[in-house]
């Protein structure tokens, strides 16, 4: 079994979410260091983003389980009838 769940829309979003998810805490680190306050906001785009790649992330992984699921009842229902 795969790592990670198959290509398709789910997945990509959840690539997508955490590379915004790097790209913020970056952002905030580099906004900290030169001693601006925006980096919280840059902060709460991460876990935003965060939150969305675990979504997503879940939400493939739920997918490929419920493929795999009907796969395998019409298999067994060729296999019966």
């Amino acid at each position: 079994m795969p790592a990670l769940p198959p290509s398709g829309p789910a997945r990509r979003l959840a690539v997508f979410a955490l590379v915004v998810c790097v790209l913020a805490v970056v952002a905030a680190v580099v906004s900290f260091a030169a001693g601006n306050l925006i980096g919280i906001a840059w902060v709460l785009m991460a876990g935003v983003s965060s939150n969305m790649a675990w979504f997503y992330l879940r939400r493939a992984k739920l997918e490929r389980a419920a493929a795999e699921e009907r796969e395998q009842a019409e298999a067994q229902g060729q296999a019966q009838g």
